[in-house]
């Protein structure tokens, strides 16, 4: 399967995957506003026996057949904050 994949301006670490380069027909109006004008990274061919350095494989696939798009989000900021308070609470 071959998909285009699009890195978002306005969101660091954010990427769009597409099924063909440039048709952004099937992805909602409120998420390329949010997305901003996207940057081609490159097109590529998805093969469920390579994996993807951040996203399932499968779930990219099953999401560009089923809606036309796939959203790759960044991971959640560590809160070494948190992980004190956690660390503090269980070790007390």
């Amino acid at each position: 399967m071959l998909c285009a994949v699009y890195k978002s301006r306005k969101k660091a670490d954010t990427y769009l995957f597409i099924e063909r380069r440039d048709d952004f027909s099937r992805v909602p109006e409120i998420l390329l506003t949010t997305f901003g004008p996207p940057q081609l990274v490159m097109v590529t061919k998805l093969n469920p026996a390579k994996p993807l350095g951040m996203s399932d494989i499968g779930k990219v696939m099953n999401a560009l057949r089923e809606q036309g798009y796939y959203l790759q989000l960044p991971p959640p900021v560590e809160s070494l904050l948190e992980e004190h308070k956690a660390f503090v609470r269980a070790h007390s």
